[in-house]
C-alpha cells in the first residue's frame, strides 16, 4: 500500500540520493582503512562528520563513483586539526537552507546529521591535559592510571577520524 503523503517528482517520495550517496561513501571510506570497529559512536561520528564535509563541498562524487583527486584535497583542508570546521558547516547549511526547496530530504537529513554531531556528547581522553610531562609519566606504550577525560561533541571526535581517513585514502 502506498502512503498517501506523494510529494516528490511524478507523484513519488522524494528520496535523498545526494546524502545517501555521501554517507555510503564515507562509511565505504571508513571501513577500508580500518580505524575504527563500525558499531561503534566513534566510528558513526567519523562516517557523519565525513559525509557531512563531501556533501556539504557539493557532491564530491565522479562518474565511476570515487573521490576525484582534488575533492581529496578539498576534504583534507575542510578537515585538518585547526581548521574552522563547525563554522564552516553551520554557514553552508543556512547558505543550502536559503536556497533549497521547501522539504528537501537531502538537506534534512545533513541537518539531522550535523544536530546529533553537535548535540551528542562521548566520553574521550582529555588530549589538551596530556602534556609532555604526563606522557614521561606514563612511559612508551602504558596508560596513566589518573588518565583525564572529558565530554566532548562527537563532531570533535568524528572529524580526525574522518581526516585521518582521507589522509589513508
Amino acid at each position: 500500500m502506498r502512503p498517501e503523503d506523494t510529494e516528490g517528482p511524478g507523484g513519488g517520495l522524494p528520496v535523498p540520493m545526494v546524502w545517501l550517496s555521501m554517507e555510503y561513501v564515507a562509511d565505504g571510506l571508513l571501513r577500508t582503512v580500518e580505524l575504527m570497529e563500525p558499531t561503534t559512536l566513534e566510528f558513526r561520528a567519523g562516517r557523519d562528520a565525513l559525509a557531512l564535509t563531501m556533501f556539504l563541498c557539493a557532491s564530491p562524487l565522479d562518474a565511476s563513483g570515487g573521490l576525484p583527486t582534488p575533492r581529496v584535497d578539498e576534504l583534507r583542508l575542510l578537515t585538518a586539526y585547526g581548521s574552522a570546521w563547525r563554522s564552516w558547516v553551520c554557514d553552508r547549511l543556512a547558505e543550502l537552507g536559503a536556497r533549497a526547496a521547501a522539504g528537501d530530504p537531502d538537506l534534512a537529513l545533513a541537518r539531522a546529521a550535523w544536530r546529533w554531531l553537535e548535540e551528542t556528547e562521548l566520553l574521550a581522553a582529555d588530549l589538551e591535559a596530556l602534556g609532555p610531562a604526563s606522557w614521561e609519566r606514563a612511559g612508551p606504550g602504558t596508560h596513566a592510571e589518573g588518565e583525564v577525560q572529558v565530554w566532548t561533541p562527537a563532531w570533535q571526535l568524528g572529524l580526525p577520524l574522518g581526516h585521518l581517513a582521507v589522509h589513508l585514502y
